[in-house]
């Protein structure tokens, strides 16, 4: 693995916002950025021109966003999901807008973000824009201008100091406790962990169950803190806090990314099946939370 942040990009407002999140990343952690094209609708000279001018205007805005940052660049030909799964293996990190020219513009998650997410080796930052910024970029000074339009039109979002991160015990959990730690350190900022729980269901004819519900209500917060204690332990520098909502996980990192710069989760946890690529939680998180989400699962 290389200590370098990937970004995808194709022209679109969601791969121009993916650009700037990745840019303040590598300056944050003192990492190489390296910004990939994959030029697979357009075979023709006109198509690799296009596909160019995008490359050019992104590595444009990355400059300008982290001019200590060494920002690389790479045209390529090919299937577009299986080129930057490739890269994810050697990657630190690849960053990809929430969905690109391509998509149904009412669709929140496109296709290869999805399918990156799902299948990519290490940690994928899926980034969305807060609001649409115009069609594809064109090349030349012209593109150029588009993207920076774009890019002042999208800093809406106010910082918080806060990442959130999803945890359960689980070996894709702690992988995303791991990088959650590393974004909340480089960004000097709070690193907040929910782990939601739910009352199991019980027949309503069982005897007794009123008071096992009772001891579930009691004992299942007090299992939920007891798995941040290691991690605090471990980081005594970093302020960690923890909560332990009695409701979906969906609906609780929902709820705290609504105060959170970022948002990590495991690529599935205790509650997925083995075969998942891409567990019910991180997936439905993709698709209902604004702000930036990262989906890391375990190398190897």
């Amino acid at each position: 693995m290389t200590s370098q942040i990937v970004v995808g990009v194709d022209g679109s407002a969601p791969a121009v916002a993916a650009v700037e999140w990745a840019a303040a990343d590598a300056a944050r952690r003192g990492l190489d950025l390296r910004i990939v094209h994959v030029c697979e609708r357009w075979p023709h000279s006109e198509g690799t021109e296009h596909c160019a001018g995008a490359l050019e205007a992104a590595a444009d805005v990355a400059r300008g966003l982290a001019g200590g940052v060494k920002v690389t660049t790479d045209l390529r030909a090919g299937n577009v999901v299986d080129e930057l799964i490739g890269e994810s293996a050697t990657a630190g990190s690849l960053v990809l807008g929430s969905r690109g020219l391509g998509g149904f513009t009412g669709m929140v998650l496109g296709s290869v973000s999805t399918a990156v997410a799902g299948h990519a080796a290490g940690p994928v930052i899926v980034v969305r824009v807060a609001r649409a910024a115009g069609p594809a970029h064109p090349p030349g000074e012209h593109g150029r201008a588009v993207v920076r339009a774009a890019r002042a039109a999208d800093h809406d979002a106010a910082e918080h100091g806060r990442v959130v991160v999803g945890y359960d015990g689980s070996e894709h959990a702690r992988a995303a406790m791991r990088y959650a730690v590393e974004q909340a350190r480089s960004r000097r900022a709070e690193l907040h962990v929910v782990t939601a729980w739910q009352v199991p269901s019980f027949s309503p004819y069982a005897v007794g169950y009123g008071k096992l519900i009772e001891q579930v209500m009691q004992e299942e917060p007090r299992q939920a803190r007891a798995l941040v204690e290691p991690w605090r332990d471990e980081h005594p520098d970093l302020a960690i806090t923890d909560e332990q909502p009695c409701e979906h996980p969906v609906a609780a990192l929902t709820k705290a990314a609504e105060t959170a710069d970022l948002v990590v989760v495991g690529s599935r946890g205790l509650g997925g099946f083995a075969s998942a690529l891409l567990g019910s939680v991180s997936h439905a998180v993709l698709h209902h939370v604004t702000c930036p989400v990262a989906v890391v699962r375990p190398r190897g």
